[in-house]
């Protein structure tokens, strides 16, 4: 886990070199870069285990970063916002960022963060895999590979969109509240918001809903939370 490749984008160099010396001292290999142009250029070439991003960046901001980046990658990605920019976290989340920090953060904080993501994606060791699937009417979810077919199409999802779909299939006719899929999906240290699930399981249900405006594979019990419904084979 302390091998891995971080990407830090952010325009002050005081928080680069702060973030940097705390996650190096974890014996993370640290690249940073200073505008967007830059950080979409190192996430596409170093091909990172985890980027930091600032939505404020000089010649492409942090959500067009993203965007261009979630084309092409999973990538798991902790977005810097601003403490005023409510508006900068929601568009975020909606275009794929899987967790957000508000500036002014704690860098123990975000290497807290860090480590939970690489823990949980790309970095979690050697245990054994699960070699079994979930079959549904509509829905087949291949476990070990991490892959998912809707009436035998390939569905691509993000990890954590996965992770979601699989927790809430798994307990099929369930219902899981927001805190048992933050737990389940990003883990008990998880410090950001409910709304990350919302606005992840809106991305999950575009990709496999026939209409995403009337779900009916992933329905939604109001105040409590969410639930899987497709029919076993």
């Amino acid at each position: 886990m302390s091998n891995a490749k971080i990407l830090v984008v952010d325009d002050e160099q005081n928080i680069i070199n702060l973030v940097t010396a705390y996650l190096q001292k974890e014996g993370y290999e640290v690249h940073t870069a200073m505008d967007g142009p830059s950080g979409l250029k190192a996430g596409r070439a170093l091909k990172p285990d985890l980027i930091v991003l600032d939505v404020m960046l000089p010649g492409m901001d942090g959500i067009e970063v993203l965007t261009q980046l979630r084309r092409e990658s999973d990538v798991y990605v902790i977005m810097l916002t601003a403490k005023s920019e409510e508006t900068d976290k929601i568009i975020g989340l909606s275009v794929g960022a899987d967790d957000y920090l508000t500036k002014p953060f704690s860098p123990r904080e975000l290497v807290a963060r860090v480590k939970a993501a690489l823990r949980r994606y790309g970095h979690q060791g050697g245990g054994a895999a699960e070699n079994r699937a979930l079959a549904f009417k509509q829905v087949r979810i291949d476990v070990e590979a991490r892959q998912v077919w809707k009436n035998d199409q390939a569905v691509e999802l993000t990890a954590i969109e996965f992770d979601l779909l699989h927790a809430l299939a798994e307990h099929r006719g369930r219902v899981l509240s927001r805190e048992q899929l933050l737990e389940r999906v990003w883990g008990h240290d998880f410090y950001g918001e409910e709304r990350v699930v919302d606005v992840h399981l809106g991305h999950v249900r575009r990709k496999i809903e026939t209409d995403p405006a009337q779900p009916e594979l992933i329905v939604t019990v109001r105040g409590v939370g969410y639930r899987f419904e497709d029919e076993f084979l």
